[in-house]
Protein backbone atom coordinates (compact mmCIF):
# COMPACT_ATOMS: atom_id res chain seq x y z
CA UNK A 1 0.00 0.00 0.00
CA UNK A 2 2.71 2.22 -0.55
CA UNK A 3 1.21 4.36 -2.94
CA UNK A 4 -0.72 6.10 -0.03
CA UNK A 5 1.78 8.71 0.67
CA UNK A 6 3.06 9.62 4.19
CA UNK A 7 2.06 13.28 4.15
CA UNK A 8 -1.52 12.18 3.46
CA UNK A 9 -1.66 9.47 6.17
CA UNK A 10 -0.19 12.14 8.95
CA UNK A 11 -3.38 14.45 7.48
CA UNK A 12 -5.73 11.94 7.92
CA UNK A 13 -4.86 11.08 11.06
CA UNK A 14 -4.67 14.63 12.34
CA UNK A 15 -7.91 15.55 11.14
CA UNK A 16 -9.77 12.24 12.69
CA UNK A 17 -7.86 13.18 15.93
CA UNK A 18 -8.51 17.06 16.14
CA UNK A 19 -12.28 15.86 15.36
CA UNK A 20 -12.40 13.17 18.58
CA UNK A 21 -10.90 16.04 20.74
CA UNK A 22 -13.48 18.84 19.89
CA UNK A 23 -16.24 16.09 19.99
CA UNK A 24 -15.25 14.75 23.19
CA UNK A 25 -17.18 17.13 25.56
CA UNK A 26 -20.67 15.65 24.13
CA UNK A 27 -20.07 12.23 25.17
CA UNK A 28 -20.06 14.13 29.19
CA UNK A 29 -22.86 16.58 27.57
CA UNK A 30 -24.23 17.17 31.87
CA UNK A 31 -21.15 17.70 33.32
CA UNK A 32 -19.52 19.75 30.73
CA UNK A 33 -22.82 22.10 30.79
CA UNK A 34 -22.88 22.73 34.49
CA UNK A 35 -18.85 23.10 34.17
CA UNK A 36 -19.47 26.05 32.04
CA UNK A 37 -22.59 27.57 33.78
CA UNK A 38 -20.44 27.54 36.70
CA UNK A 39 -17.47 29.57 34.69
CA UNK A 40 -19.75 31.62 33.38
CA UNK A 41 -21.67 32.47 36.53
CA UNK A 42 -18.15 33.33 37.78
CA UNK A 43 -17.28 35.35 34.87
CA UNK A 44 -20.72 37.18 35.21
CA UNK A 45 -19.13 38.72 39.17
CA UNK A 46 -20.64 35.98 41.33
CA UNK A 47 -19.19 35.59 44.33
CA UNK A 48 -17.58 31.97 44.55
CA UNK A 49 -18.86 29.21 46.37
CA UNK A 50 -18.08 25.85 47.29
CA UNK A 51 -20.95 24.21 44.92
CA UNK A 52 -19.87 26.35 42.05
CA UNK A 53 -16.27 25.75 42.17
CA UNK A 54 -17.48 22.31 42.44
CA UNK A 55 -19.36 22.64 39.75
CA UNK A 56 -16.56 24.31 37.28
CA UNK A 57 -14.23 21.60 38.86
CA UNK A 58 -16.31 18.99 37.00
CA UNK A 59 -14.91 19.22 33.66
CA UNK A 60 -10.77 19.80 32.97
CA UNK A 61 -10.50 23.56 31.48
CA UNK A 62 -7.79 22.83 29.33
CA UNK A 63 -9.71 20.20 27.40
CA UNK A 64 -12.37 21.53 25.03
CA UNK A 65 -15.33 22.95 26.16
CA UNK A 66 -17.82 23.45 23.77
CA UNK A 67 -20.89 21.77 23.05
CA UNK A 68 -23.30 20.85 19.91
CA UNK A 69 -26.60 23.13 21.14
CA UNK A 70 -29.81 21.48 21.50
CA UNK A 71 -32.60 22.96 20.08
CA UNK A 72 -35.92 23.41 21.58
CA UNK A 73 -37.13 20.36 20.40
CA UNK A 74 -34.64 18.03 22.59
CA UNK A 75 -34.17 20.45 25.39
CA UNK A 76 -37.57 22.04 25.45
CA UNK A 77 -38.41 25.65 25.95
CA UNK A 78 -40.34 28.40 24.59
CA UNK A 79 -41.09 29.39 20.82
CA UNK A 80 -42.36 32.48 19.80
CA UNK A 81 -43.24 34.78 16.32
CA UNK A 82 -43.73 38.01 16.68
CA UNK A 83 -44.82 40.87 14.12
CA UNK A 84 -43.53 44.28 14.79
CA UNK A 85 -46.00 47.04 14.31
CA UNK A 86 -43.36 49.19 12.10
CA UNK A 87 -46.30 51.23 11.14
CA UNK A 88 -45.86 53.06 14.43
CA UNK A 89 -42.64 54.36 13.37
CA UNK A 90 -43.79 55.88 10.68
CA UNK A 91 -46.39 58.39 13.09
CA UNK A 92 -43.38 58.88 15.56
CA UNK A 93 -40.78 59.63 12.45
CA UNK A 94 -43.64 62.64 11.10
CA UNK A 95 -44.15 63.95 14.99
CA UNK A 96 -40.68 64.36 15.38
CA UNK A 97 -39.88 66.42 11.77
CA UNK A 98 -42.67 69.48 13.46
CA UNK A 99 -40.08 70.91 15.22
CA UNK A 100 -38.14 71.00 12.50
CA UNK A 101 -40.37 72.21 9.52
CA UNK A 102 -41.90 74.54 12.28
CA UNK A 103 -38.89 76.72 12.67
CA UNK A 104 -37.65 76.16 8.67
CA UNK A 105 -41.07 78.12 7.87
CA UNK A 106 -40.93 80.72 10.65
CA UNK A 107 -37.53 81.74 8.51
CA UNK A 108 -40.05 82.69 6.09
CA UNK A 109 -42.22 83.96 8.06
CA UNK A 110 -42.61 87.09 5.42
CA UNK A 111 -43.65 85.27 2.90
CA UNK A 112 -45.94 82.19 4.27
CA UNK A 113 -47.18 84.33 7.40
CA UNK A 114 -47.89 82.69 10.61
CA UNK A 115 -47.40 79.00 11.01
CA UNK A 116 -49.79 76.59 12.86
CA UNK A 117 -49.89 72.72 13.19
CA UNK A 118 -53.64 70.71 12.87
CA UNK A 119 -54.63 67.90 13.72
CA UNK A 120 -54.50 65.28 11.24
CA UNK A 121 -54.08 61.25 10.49
CA UNK A 122 -51.46 59.20 12.18
CA UNK A 123 -49.75 59.32 8.73
CA UNK A 124 -49.77 62.99 7.37
CA UNK A 125 -48.72 66.07 9.22
CA UNK A 126 -50.65 68.97 8.81
CA UNK A 127 -49.37 72.21 8.88
CA UNK A 128 -51.29 75.89 8.21
CA UNK A 129 -49.74 79.33 6.83
CA UNK A 130 -50.90 82.47 7.30
CA UNK A 131 -49.92 83.67 3.77
CA UNK A 132 -51.43 81.44 1.29
CA UNK A 133 -49.90 83.25 -1.52
CA UNK A 134 -46.57 82.09 0.10
CA UNK A 135 -47.46 78.28 -0.52
CA UNK A 136 -44.69 78.06 -3.10
CA UNK A 137 -41.96 79.49 -0.33
CA UNK A 138 -43.16 77.07 2.15
CA UNK A 139 -43.11 74.02 0.19
CA UNK A 140 -39.30 75.11 -1.10
CA UNK A 141 -38.64 75.61 2.61
CA UNK A 142 -40.01 71.90 3.60
CA UNK A 143 -38.12 70.12 0.00
CA UNK A 144 -34.77 71.96 1.77
CA UNK A 145 -35.49 70.49 4.99
CA UNK A 146 -35.82 66.87 3.22
CA UNK A 147 -32.79 64.27 3.57
CA UNK A 148 -31.71 61.83 0.77
CA UNK A 149 -32.74 58.36 1.94
CA UNK A 150 -29.81 56.49 2.20
CA UNK A 151 -30.55 52.89 0.35
CA UNK A 152 -29.14 51.17 -2.26
CA UNK A 153 -32.46 50.93 -3.93
CA UNK A 154 -33.76 54.19 -3.36
CA UNK A 155 -30.79 56.54 -4.89
CA UNK A 156 -32.34 60.45 -5.46
CA UNK A 157 -35.15 59.52 -3.06
CA UNK A 158 -36.02 62.05 -0.10
CA UNK A 159 -37.31 61.19 3.45
CA UNK A 160 -39.95 63.12 3.30
CA UNK A 161 -42.68 65.39 1.05
CA UNK A 162 -45.23 68.46 1.22
CA UNK A 163 -48.13 68.91 -0.56
CA UNK A 164 -50.83 71.95 -0.76
CA UNK A 165 -54.30 71.75 0.50
CA UNK A 166 -55.31 75.00 0.04
CA UNK A 167 -53.43 77.10 2.60
CA UNK A 168 -52.25 73.96 4.62
CA UNK A 169 -49.50 71.90 4.10
CA UNK A 170 -49.64 68.17 3.81
CA UNK A 171 -46.43 66.70 5.05
CA UNK A 172 -45.58 62.78 4.36
CA UNK A 173 -43.26 60.24 4.61
CA UNK A 174 -41.99 59.00 0.99
CA UNK A 175 -42.42 55.16 0.30
CA UNK A 176 -38.25 54.90 0.23
CA UNK A 177 -38.03 56.33 3.55
CA UNK A 178 -40.73 54.54 5.10
CA UNK A 179 -39.46 51.33 3.55
CA UNK A 180 -36.11 52.59 5.48
CA UNK A 181 -37.43 53.17 8.40
CA UNK A 182 -39.23 49.46 8.14
CA UNK A 183 -36.05 48.00 7.88
CA UNK A 184 -34.22 49.94 10.29
CA UNK A 185 -37.30 49.18 12.40
CA UNK A 186 -36.46 45.49 12.26
CA UNK A 187 -32.55 45.42 12.80
CA UNK A 188 -33.01 47.55 16.02
CA UNK A 189 -36.20 44.91 16.79
CA UNK A 190 -33.72 42.11 16.56
CA UNK A 191 -31.03 43.17 17.98
CA UNK A 192 -32.94 44.43 21.43
CA UNK A 193 -34.46 40.83 21.65
CA UNK A 194 -31.46 39.78 21.25
CA UNK A 195 -29.88 42.02 24.18
CA UNK A 196 -33.08 40.99 26.25
CA UNK A 197 -32.60 37.02 26.31
CA UNK A 198 -28.71 37.22 26.18
CA UNK A 199 -29.19 39.61 29.59
CA UNK A 200 -31.12 36.79 31.39
CA UNK A 201 -28.58 34.18 30.55
CA UNK A 202 -30.28 31.76 28.81
CA UNK A 203 -28.22 29.14 26.90
CA UNK A 204 -28.21 29.52 22.57
CA UNK A 205 -31.41 31.78 21.67
CA UNK A 206 -32.25 31.58 18.22
CA UNK A 207 -33.66 34.70 17.05
CA UNK A 208 -34.34 34.90 12.93
CA UNK A 209 -36.11 37.28 11.23
CA UNK A 210 -38.76 35.58 9.00
CA UNK A 211 -40.51 38.13 6.46
CA UNK A 212 -40.85 41.57 5.94
CA UNK A 213 -42.05 42.18 9.91
CA UNK A 214 -41.83 38.84 11.90
CA UNK A 215 -39.60 37.78 14.58
CA UNK A 216 -38.68 33.95 15.29
CA UNK A 217 -37.71 33.55 19.09
CA UNK A 218 -36.62 29.91 20.02
CA UNK A 219 -35.05 29.63 23.66
CA UNK A 220 -34.28 26.22 25.19
CA UNK A 221 -34.20 25.50 28.51
CA UNK A 222 -36.58 28.57 29.62
CA UNK A 223 -39.61 27.63 31.64
CA UNK A 224 -42.27 28.50 29.23
CA UNK A 225 -43.69 31.19 26.59
CA UNK A 226 -45.13 33.43 29.12
CA UNK A 227 -41.89 33.98 31.17
CA UNK A 228 -39.79 34.49 27.42
CA UNK A 229 -43.10 37.34 26.25
CA UNK A 230 -42.39 38.79 29.79
CA UNK A 231 -38.64 39.70 28.76
CA UNK A 232 -39.39 40.80 25.36
CA UNK A 233 -42.85 41.59 25.12
CA UNK A 234 -42.80 44.98 26.96
CA UNK A 235 -41.86 47.87 24.62
CA UNK A 236 -39.94 49.29 27.57
CA UNK A 237 -40.10 52.64 26.41
CA UNK A 238 -38.74 54.69 29.23
CA UNK A 239 -39.14 58.92 28.84
CA UNK A 240 -39.13 61.96 30.97
CA UNK A 241 -41.82 64.77 30.40
CA UNK A 242 -42.77 67.82 31.55
CA UNK A 243 -46.14 67.81 33.93
CA UNK A 244 -48.44 70.49 32.54
CA UNK A 245 -51.66 69.24 34.54
CA UNK A 246 -53.51 66.49 36.32
CA UNK A 247 -57.11 65.07 35.27
CA UNK A 248 -59.63 62.50 36.06
CA UNK A 249 -60.82 61.88 32.98
CA UNK A 250 -59.35 60.15 30.50
CA UNK A 251 -60.91 61.50 27.34
CA UNK A 252 -59.87 65.05 28.54
CA UNK A 253 -58.42 67.37 25.60
CA UNK A 254 -55.07 67.57 26.69
CA UNK A 255 -54.13 70.35 24.09
CA UNK A 256 -52.14 70.35 20.89
CA UNK A 257 -48.37 69.68 21.35
CA UNK A 258 -49.85 67.36 24.77
CA UNK A 259 -50.15 63.81 25.48
CA UNK A 260 -52.43 62.67 28.52
CA UNK A 261 -51.06 59.13 30.30
CA UNK A 262 -52.87 56.88 32.98
CA UNK A 263 -50.96 56.85 36.26
CA UNK A 264 -49.74 53.38 36.86
CA UNK A 265 -50.16 53.73 41.26
CA UNK A 266 -52.85 55.92 41.22
CA UNK A 267 -56.00 54.39 40.13
CA UNK A 268 -58.19 57.26 38.49
CA UNK A 269 -55.29 59.87 37.79
CA UNK A 270 -54.15 60.54 33.90
CA UNK A 271 -51.15 62.93 33.52
CA UNK A 272 -51.73 65.49 30.70
CA UNK A 273 -47.95 66.21 29.17
CA UNK A 274 -45.85 67.93 26.88
CA UNK A 275 -45.42 65.60 24.02
CA UNK A 276 -41.83 65.99 23.79
CA UNK A 277 -39.79 64.18 26.00
CA UNK A 278 -37.49 66.10 27.90
CA UNK A 279 -34.74 62.95 27.86
CA UNK A 280 -35.97 58.92 26.83
CA UNK A 281 -34.42 55.82 27.87
CA UNK A 282 -32.49 55.99 24.31
CA UNK A 283 -29.83 58.05 26.02
CA UNK A 284 -29.36 55.53 29.41
CA UNK A 285 -26.16 53.58 29.52
CA UNK A 286 -27.24 51.49 32.67
CA UNK A 287 -29.85 50.63 34.88
CA UNK A 288 -29.74 48.39 38.05
CA UNK A 289 -32.08 46.67 40.20
CA UNK A 290 -31.72 48.97 44.37
CA UNK A 291 -33.89 50.18 47.04
CA UNK A 292 -34.98 53.35 47.60
CA UNK A 293 -34.55 55.16 51.02
CA UNK A 294 -37.48 53.53 52.41
CA UNK A 295 -35.84 50.28 51.50
CA UNK A 296 -38.52 49.22 48.86
CA UNK A 297 -37.83 47.81 45.71
CA UNK A 298 -36.27 50.71 42.59
CA UNK A 299 -34.09 50.87 39.80
CA UNK A 300 -31.07 53.10 39.54
CA UNK A 301 -30.56 54.52 35.90
CA UNK A 302 -28.05 56.60 34.36
CA UNK A 303 -26.87 58.39 31.55
CA UNK A 304 -24.85 59.12 28.57
CA UNK A 305 -23.25 62.25 28.85
CA UNK A 306 -25.30 64.17 26.16
CA UNK A 307 -28.33 62.68 28.03
CA UNK A 308 -27.03 64.02 31.59
CA UNK A 309 -26.73 67.56 29.90
CA UNK A 310 -30.06 67.67 28.85
CA UNK A 311 -31.20 66.31 32.75
CA UNK A 312 -29.29 68.02 34.39
CA UNK A 313 -30.39 71.52 32.85
CA UNK A 314 -33.83 70.31 32.74
CA UNK A 315 -34.11 70.13 36.25
CA UNK A 316 -31.79 73.46 37.36
CA UNK A 317 -34.27 75.36 35.24
CA UNK A 318 -37.17 73.56 36.72
CA UNK A 319 -37.03 73.60 40.53
CA UNK A 320 -40.60 72.96 42.16
CA UNK A 321 -42.30 71.68 39.02
CA UNK A 322 -43.17 68.41 38.62
CA UNK A 323 -41.69 66.35 36.41
CA UNK A 324 -43.28 62.79 34.88
CA UNK A 325 -41.28 59.28 34.38
CA UNK A 326 -43.04 57.27 31.79
CA UNK A 327 -42.79 54.14 30.89
CA UNK A 328 -45.13 52.31 28.35
CA UNK A 329 -47.25 54.63 28.00
CA UNK A 330 -48.17 54.64 31.97
CA UNK A 331 -47.22 57.65 34.25
CA UNK A 332 -44.46 55.39 37.11
CA UNK A 333 -44.06 58.35 39.29
CA UNK A 334 -44.56 62.03 38.83
CA UNK A 335 -41.89 63.70 41.63
CA UNK A 336 -41.33 67.18 42.23
CA UNK A 337 -38.09 68.40 41.21
CA UNK A 338 -36.35 69.32 44.94
CA UNK A 339 -32.97 70.54 43.44
CA UNK A 340 -30.51 70.43 40.44
CA UNK A 341 -29.69 66.98 39.36
CA UNK A 342 -26.46 66.26 38.17
CA UNK A 343 -24.27 63.76 37.04
CA UNK A 344 -26.90 62.24 34.56
CA UNK A 345 -28.20 59.70 37.20
CA UNK A 346 -31.25 58.85 39.11
CA UNK A 347 -33.59 56.32 40.81
CA UNK A 348 -37.10 55.60 39.50
CA UNK A 349 -38.97 54.39 42.47
CA UNK A 350 -43.14 52.77 42.49
CA UNK A 351 -44.56 50.09 43.39
CA UNK A 352 -42.60 47.21 42.12
CA UNK A 353 -41.25 43.91 43.87
CA UNK A 354 -38.06 42.34 43.58
CA UNK A 355 -38.77 40.48 40.43
CA UNK A 356 -40.39 43.50 38.82
CA UNK A 357 -37.62 46.10 39.18
CA UNK A 358 -34.70 43.15 38.71
CA UNK A 359 -36.78 42.62 34.63
CA UNK A 360 -37.49 46.43 34.86
CA UNK A 361 -33.50 46.95 34.79
CA UNK A 362 -32.73 44.32 32.61
CA UNK A 363 -35.23 45.79 29.81
CA UNK A 364 -33.90 49.24 30.37
CA UNK A 365 -30.56 48.10 30.14
CA UNK A 366 -31.19 46.04 26.68
CA UNK A 367 -33.04 49.11 25.43
CA UNK A 368 -36.51 49.81 24.10
CA UNK A 369 -38.24 48.39 21.35
CA UNK A 370 -38.80 51.01 19.14
CA UNK A 371 -41.98 49.30 18.38
CA UNK A 372 -45.06 47.37 19.96
CA UNK A 373 -44.64 43.80 19.01
CA UNK A 374 -47.75 41.18 18.38
CA UNK A 375 -47.52 37.94 19.05
CA UNK A 376 -48.99 35.15 16.72
CA UNK A 377 -47.96 32.13 17.69
CA UNK A 378 -46.61 30.68 20.77
CA UNK A 379 -46.28 27.39 22.70
CA UNK A 380 -43.77 25.75 25.53
CA UNK A 381 -42.25 22.41 24.84
CA UNK A 382 -41.50 21.03 28.21
CA UNK A 383 -38.23 19.76 29.43
CA UNK A 384 -39.67 16.25 30.10
CA UNK A 385 -40.53 16.15 26.22
CA UNK A 386 -37.24 17.07 25.04
CA UNK A 387 -35.98 14.54 26.97
CA UNK A 388 -37.67 12.05 25.29
CA UNK A 389 -37.03 13.16 22.30
CA UNK A 390 -33.37 13.34 22.70
CA UNK A 391 -33.92 9.77 24.07
CA UNK A 392 -36.02 8.43 21.13
CA UNK A 393 -33.44 9.61 18.58
CA UNK A 394 -30.46 8.70 20.34
CA UNK A 395 -32.11 4.97 19.78
CA UNK A 396 -33.16 5.63 16.38
CA UNK A 397 -29.17 6.43 15.79
CA UNK A 398 -27.93 3.04 18.02
CA UNK A 399 -30.46 0.92 16.07
CA UNK A 400 -29.76 1.88 12.69
CA UNK A 401 -25.60 2.19 13.71
CA UNK A 402 -25.99 -1.51 15.05
CA UNK A 403 -27.94 -2.68 11.93
CA UNK A 404 -25.75 -1.43 9.45
CA UNK A 405 -22.92 -2.69 11.20
CA UNK A 406 -23.86 -6.47 10.94
CA UNK A 407 -24.89 -6.04 7.64
CA UNK A 408 -21.34 -4.59 6.64
CA UNK A 409 -19.53 -7.02 8.91
CA UNK A 410 -21.67 -10.45 7.44
CA UNK A 411 -21.70 -8.96 3.84
CA UNK A 412 -17.80 -8.02 3.81
CA UNK A 413 -16.21 -9.72 7.04
CA UNK A 414 -13.35 -7.80 7.97
CA UNK A 415 -13.05 -5.12 5.41
CA UNK A 416 -16.97 -4.92 6.92
CA UNK A 417 -15.51 -3.94 10.10
CA UNK A 418 -12.74 -1.32 9.00
CA UNK A 419 -16.22 0.50 7.34
CA UNK A 420 -17.87 0.20 10.50
CA UNK A 421 -14.94 1.81 12.23
CA UNK A 422 -14.81 4.96 9.66
CA UNK A 423 -18.50 5.52 10.32
CA UNK A 424 -18.13 5.81 14.07
CA UNK A 425 -15.29 8.18 13.22
CA UNK A 426 -17.90 9.70 10.42
CA UNK A 427 -20.08 10.98 13.54
CA UNK A 428 -17.71 11.90 15.56
CA UNK A 429 -16.42 14.35 12.96
CA UNK A 430 -20.10 15.60 12.48
CA UNK A 431 -20.50 16.76 15.63
CA UNK A 432 -16.97 18.16 15.34
CA UNK A 433 -18.33 19.94 12.41
CA UNK A 434 -21.45 21.49 14.74
CA UNK A 435 -19.43 22.52 17.35
CA UNK A 436 -17.04 24.34 14.75
CA UNK A 437 -19.77 26.50 13.10
CA UNK A 438 -22.30 26.45 15.32
CA UNK A 439 -24.85 24.67 14.57
CA UNK A 440 -28.07 23.37 16.72
CA UNK A 441 -29.08 19.88 16.73
CA UNK A 442 -32.72 19.14 16.52
CA UNK A 443 -35.17 16.48 15.77
CA UNK A 444 -34.75 16.58 12.20
CA UNK A 445 -31.41 17.26 12.34
CA UNK A 446 -31.23 13.70 13.93
CA UNK A 447 -32.83 12.53 11.47
CA UNK A 448 -30.33 13.55 8.66
CA UNK A 449 -27.54 11.96 10.91
CA UNK A 450 -29.68 8.40 11.01
CA UNK A 451 -29.85 8.88 7.35
CA UNK A 452 -26.29 9.56 6.91
CA UNK A 453 -25.11 6.54 8.64
CA UNK A 454 -26.95 4.74 6.16
CA UNK A 455 -25.61 6.83 3.32
CA UNK A 456 -21.90 6.31 4.90
CA UNK A 457 -21.43 2.82 4.07
CA UNK A 458 -22.39 3.35 0.51
CA UNK A 459 -19.40 4.61 -0.78
CA UNK A 460 -17.52 1.41 1.28
CA UNK A 461 -20.26 -0.84 -0.55
CA UNK A 462 -18.78 0.88 -4.53
CA UNK A 463 -14.80 0.43 -3.41
CA UNK A 464 -15.49 -3.19 -1.86
CA UNK A 465 -17.84 -4.75 -5.12
CA UNK A 466 -14.74 -2.54 -7.24
CA UNK A 467 -11.97 -4.08 -5.38
CA UNK A 468 -13.83 -7.66 -5.66
CA UNK A 469 -14.24 -6.95 -9.61
CA UNK A 470 -10.23 -6.22 -9.56
CA UNK A 471 -9.53 -9.95 -7.86
CA UNK A 472 -11.53 -11.66 -10.55
CA UNK A 473 -8.62 -10.20 -13.22
CA UNK A 474 -6.00 -12.00 -10.91
CA UNK A 475 -4.36 -8.92 -10.04
CA UNK A 476 -2.47 -8.97 -6.59
CA UNK A 477 -4.54 -7.41 -3.24
CA UNK A 478 -2.52 -4.60 -3.01
CA UNK A 479 -2.90 -3.57 -6.83
CA UNK A 480 -6.59 -4.52 -6.61
CA UNK A 481 -7.29 -2.53 -3.15
CA UNK A 482 -5.88 0.77 -4.73
CA UNK A 483 -7.50 0.05 -8.44
CA UNK A 484 -10.82 -0.27 -5.89
CA UNK A 485 -10.49 2.91 -4.18
CA UNK A 486 -8.89 4.79 -7.50
CA UNK A 487 -12.08 3.84 -9.69
CA UNK A 488 -14.71 4.21 -7.64
CA UNK A 489 -13.72 7.64 -6.25
CA UNK A 490 -15.57 9.40 -8.96
CA UNK A 491 -18.75 7.26 -8.97
CA UNK A 492 -18.68 8.52 -4.93
CA UNK A 493 -18.24 12.03 -5.43
CA UNK A 494 -20.89 12.35 -8.36
CA UNK A 495 -23.16 10.46 -6.14
CA UNK A 496 -22.69 12.62 -2.89
CA UNK A 497 -22.06 15.79 -4.86
CA UNK A 498 -26.16 15.09 -6.30
CA UNK A 499 -27.03 14.35 -2.45
CA UNK A 500 -25.01 17.41 -1.34
CA UNK A 501 -27.13 19.51 -3.91
CA UNK A 502 -30.46 18.98 -2.62
CA UNK A 503 -28.85 19.43 0.80
CA UNK A 504 -28.11 22.91 0.05
CA UNK A 505 -31.48 23.44 -1.71
CA UNK A 506 -33.77 22.67 1.78
CA UNK A 507 -31.29 24.59 3.71
CA UNK A 508 -31.53 27.71 1.40
CA UNK A 509 -35.57 27.47 0.47
CA UNK A 510 -36.61 26.07 3.43
CA UNK A 511 -36.60 27.03 7.67
CA UNK A 512 -36.47 25.74 10.95
CA UNK A 513 -36.92 21.98 11.18
CA UNK A 514 -35.63 21.66 7.48
CA UNK A 515 -32.36 23.75 8.04
CA UNK A 516 -31.54 20.98 10.65
CA UNK A 517 -32.05 18.60 8.88
CA UNK A 518 -30.48 20.08 5.70
CA UNK A 519 -27.15 21.35 7.98
CA UNK A 520 -26.93 17.50 9.62
CA UNK A 521 -27.36 15.74 6.08
CA UNK A 522 -25.04 18.51 4.24
CA UNK A 523 -22.06 17.75 7.07
CA UNK A 524 -22.64 13.65 7.17
CA UNK A 525 -22.61 13.86 3.34
CA UNK A 526 -19.49 15.69 3.61
CA UNK A 527 -17.59 13.19 6.71
CA UNK A 528 -18.63 10.14 4.81
CA UNK A 529 -16.84 11.30 1.75
CA UNK A 530 -13.71 11.65 3.68
CA UNK A 531 -14.15 8.70 6.09
CA UNK A 532 -15.01 5.98 3.49
CA UNK A 533 -12.64 7.19 0.62
CA UNK A 534 -9.67 8.27 3.13
CA UNK A 535 -9.93 6.83 6.53
CA UNK A 536 -11.13 3.47 5.12
CA UNK A 537 -8.09 3.03 3.02
CA UNK A 538 -5.63 4.41 5.83
CA UNK A 539 -7.15 1.62 7.74
CA UNK A 540 -6.93 -1.27 5.03
CA UNK A 541 -3.41 0.14 4.10
CA UNK A 542 -2.33 -0.15 7.70
CA UNK A 543 -4.02 -3.74 8.44
CA UNK A 544 -2.22 -4.51 5.08
CA UNK A 545 1.44 -3.26 5.70
CA UNK A 546 1.22 -4.81 8.86
CA UNK A 547 -0.12 -8.60 8.24
CA UNK A 548 1.04 -8.80 4.20
CA UNK A 549 -1.55 -11.39 3.11
CA UNK A 550 -1.15 -13.43 -0.36
CA UNK A 551 -4.74 -13.07 -0.80
CA UNK A 552 -7.82 -11.22 0.65
CA UNK A 553 -11.45 -11.59 0.71
CA UNK A 554 -14.00 -8.94 0.54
Amino acid sequence: MSHFPLWKKLLVIAICAIGVLIALPNMFYDRVERSNDAVTALERDAAETPELAAERALWPRWLPSDLVNLGLDLRGGAHLLVEVRTEDVHAERLEGLWPLLRDKLRDQRGQVGSVRRLDGTKDELRIRIGEAAGMEAALQAVHDASQPVFSLTAAGARDFQATADGDVLVVTLTDAEKAAVDERTMQQSLEIIRRRVDETGTREPSIQRQGADRVLIQVPGIGSAEELLAIIGKTARLSFHPVVSRASDPKAAPGLDNIIYPSMNEKGVYYILEKRAVVTGDQLVDSQPAFDQNGRPAVNFRFDPAGGAAFGAYTAANIGKPFAIVLDGQVISAPVIQSHIAGGSGIITGNFSVEESTQLAILLRAGALPAEITVLEQRTVGPELGQDSVDAGLLSGLVALGAVGVFMVLVYGLFGLFANVALLLNIVLIFALMDMIGATLTMPGIAGIVLTIGMAVDANVLVFERIREELKTARGPSRAIGLGFERAFATIIDANLTTLIVALVLYLMGSGPVRGFAVTLGLGIACSVFTAVYVTQLIIGAWFDWRRPKSITV
